[in-house]
């Protein structure tokens, strides 16, 4: 009875095999039109440039507090305040951007709103063959459940797949569920969940393979973390009755 109870304790190796299904050699076509969306409470850095860099000066400046130079860097205002850098998407899926007033970007694409200001530019005779670009100053996203640690951590661009956020967090714990792995996203206003098994490569598939901004990572532990206190009366119980199991054998053979 022990020797089963210990062969049934026992995972097999194909439990902890990421992408087990994918063939060496064998070709799988990438996801290559990947775009970030926008959401509310991003906060991006937006630049625009042209021939004539004088034009483009009135569009790089921030509610009068700073302005952006040709190589991209925050110059603060002439009192030497700090400042801080990017237009935040509000509550309403808005920012002001100078000149152009009030934009409604939440849920567009980066290059949808690259084409949306270039095209206000020109419908508004500002300037020809305006440059746009955009990058996110905040792209995080968070990691809870059966991994190296938890937390929430910020992204330098905003290409990262669910397997860099789950090495970036210590990997996955001896006691996750490797097929239970959730993103948490937020959809049109609503959240969804969308779960995922690491040991296929149908995770390439997702949607949620490339991140959002915000998204939360989920995996699912198969006993709770609180289990480690749990497990060693587990093992003193193991123990207590095969001390118990050998004495009665003793006895009986006596």
């Amino acid at each position: 009875m022990l020797a089963l109870m210990l062969l049934a304790s026992c995972s097999s190796k194909k439990d902890f095999v990421y992408l087990q299904d994918m063939r060496v050699g064998t070709k799988y076509p990438i996801e290559a039109k990947y775009e970030p969306v926008i959401h509310g409470d991003d906060r991006l850095s937006i630049t625009v440039s042209c021939k004539n860099p004088e034009l483009a000066i009135p569009f790089n400046v921030q509610g009068g507090t700073f302005t952006v130079d040709a190589n991209g860097n925050v110059v603060a205002d002439a009192s030497g305040n700090s400042v801080e850098k990017g237009y935040r998407v509000d509550v309403n899926g808005n920012i002001d951007f100078p000149i152009l007033g009030k934009l409604h970007i939440e849920g567009m694409t980066v290059n949808a709103v690259k084409e949306l200001i270039k095209s206000k530019i020109e419908q508004g005779n500002y300037m020809k063959d305006p440059l746009v670009t955009i990058e996110f100053l905040n792209f995080k996203y968070t990691v809870l459940g059966a991994t190296g640690r938890n937390g929430t951590f910020s992204a330098k661009g905003d290409r990262v797949t669910i397997l860099d956020a789950i090495a970036n967090a210590g990997d996955l714990a001896v006691n996750a569920e490797i097929d239970r792995v959730a993103v948490i996203r937020e959809v049109n206003g609503e959240r969804q969940m969308f779960m995922h098994d690491l040991k296929s490569k149908e995770i390439f598939d997702s949607p949620c393979f490339y991140l959002q901004q915000n998204d939360i990572v989920y995996v699912e532990p198969k006993y709770r973390k609180k289990d480690n206190e749990d497990r060693g009366w587990q093992i003193a119980t193991m123990l207590l009755s095969i001390v118990t199991a050998a004495c009665s054998v003793l006895w009986v053979v006596k």
